[in-house]
């Protein structure tokens, strides 16, 4: 049984059904979260720092996002990052503000047009299961990209790649990770000497195991899975379909910024790195047509 709806008032507007992009690292989250937050009357936040440490937090200690009061936490740093005042988006991070069109401070919203809220941090799956806590009502939009590519973007940023250090595997770190792709502590070690290209692989499978869960277990009209190919080949059909889902006007224009949805990144990996993709995340990549 869901929790009762906690009603959440931000800037004298009801939170109704905000809206959730979850995706597996370098699988189109930002893309679409830039159409979504140019949408008329939608203020949608990307990677705000204190969103992004309770996210990192719950990814990291599962058992954190499990606790009671962790739906509170979540609604409350989600509740400041929505809050539209003078200079609010001087703490989003270069790609929000881009996203919003934002030279400077912001506001990248007007107050008085408000209408819905969400958020697309990255990593932001992980905490799927509390945000609904937090928001019965919540809608998610998922985007699932060909394994193969996501890692081949994975290896050539900087930023995914420090997830990978042998520290990250702490002895106290908690078992199964979702977030690293590790079963159980008996497999630390393998990790630790897997290449980078295993260890990205290893995040886009359990980030897809994580997202066939939601599948299942949410229904039709709280949950829409996209593919990222279709951004780039449907974009007009695709945005279509997430339109008619959130009931938003979202328009493809806004698509096209700083990167356009392209395919085939995986012809950059080295041989011995495809093939080791291939090996791990065979299963996955079956089960989703990606052959």
């Amino acid at each position: 049984m869901r929790p009762p709806t906690h009603i959440l008032v931000v800037n004298g507007v009801k939170v109704r059904q905000p809206v959730f992009v979850l995706a597996a690292p370098h699988s189109g989250a930002d893309l679409l979260a830039r159409a979504i937050k140019r949408s008329p009357g939608v203020h949608l936040t990307m990677g705000r720092g204190a969103v992004s440490r309770v996210v990192y937090a719950f990814a990291r200690r599962p058992s954190i996002a499990r606790s009671p009061g962790a739906p509170r936490v979540i609604r409350d740093v989600l509740a400041e990052a929505w809050q539209v005042v003078p200079g609010a988006c001087g703490e989003c991070p270069g790609a929000c503000k881009e996203a919003g069109g934002i030279i400077g401070a912001g506001p990248c919203v007007t107050a008085s047009e408000l209408t819905r809220f969400g958020d697309a941090s990255p990593d932001l799956l992980y905490s799927a299961p509390v945000l609904l806590q937090a928001f019965p009502d919540a809608r998610f939009v998922q985007v699932i990209r060909d394994g193969r590519d996501v890692v081949a973007d994975m290896l050539a940023d900087p930023a995914t790649m420090a997830w990978f250090k042998p520290h990250m595997l702490a002895d106290d770190s908690e078992f199964p990770s979702p977030f690293l792709g590790v079963n159980n502590a008996e497999h630390k070690l393998r990790w630790k000497e897997m290449p980078v290209a295993g260890k990205s692989a290893l995040r886009w499978r359990a980030a897809i195991r994580l997202s066939a869960v939601l599948r299942k277990e949410l229904p039709a009209d709280q949950l829409l899975t996209i593919r990222y190919e279709d951004l780039h080949k449907s974009p007009a059909e695709t945005f279509g379909q997430v339109g008619e889902f959130l009931g938003a006007k979202i328009s493809t224009i806004a698509l096209y910024g700083t990167s356009a949805p392209r395919v085939g990144a995986r012809r950059r990996l080295a041989h011995t790195d495809a093939e080791l993709v291939g090996k791990v995340a065979r299963e996955e990549l079956k089960r989703l047509g990606y052959s």
